[in-house]
């Protein structure tokens, strides 16, 4: 019998894509202190890939969104050529009150690969989103011994 798919994966392959923002490592580290915009048409829903050739750094992000809820999840997948359905689902999907706090989060990357941000918002028929969110990167710190020379 065929595994029952993941809402995720069912919605990456048939879902309405609006728009797709891919990142590399060097380009988070670029963020600084500012939000980017997404707009998530209704019906639709916006990813973030982002390529992480090493494991070991955490990514964090915070978003907020307006005028209502988005849903949000991370999928991972080995590389670009990995089919959807060997995709993991890292976080599932989950509606976030984003209009009324920012939301927070972080994953500590332990394979290389593509970790692809979902923004949802497929479940609202009518409004679309805005959705102001930021992305860094914490490299984990490599003890050299240098401190003792």
């Amino acid at each position: 019998s065929a595994a029952v798919q993941d809402a995720e994966i069912c919605l990456l392959k048939s879902g309405e894509l609006t728009l797709s923002v891919p990142f590399a490592v060097d380009d988070i580290s670029g963020f600084g202190d500012s939000s980017r915009e997404l707009f998530i048409k209704s019906s639709c829903y916006s990813t973030i890939p982002i390529t992480m050739c090493a494991p070991g750094p955490t990514v964090t992000w915070t978003f907020t969104s307006e005028p209502k809820s988005i849903s949000f999840s991370v999928v991972y997948r080995e590389s670009t050529d990995t089919s959807l359905e060997q995709a993991k689902v890292l976080i599932p999907l989950t509606r976030c009150n984003s209009h009324k706090e920012t939301i927070q989060g972080e994953l500590k990357v332990r394979k290389a690969g593509e970790y692809t941000f979902i923004f949802d918002n497929s479940f609202s028929r009518f409004i679309s989103k805005k959705v102001l969110y930021h992305l860094s990167l914490d490299k984990p710190v490599v003890y050299d011994g240098t401190d003792l020379l």
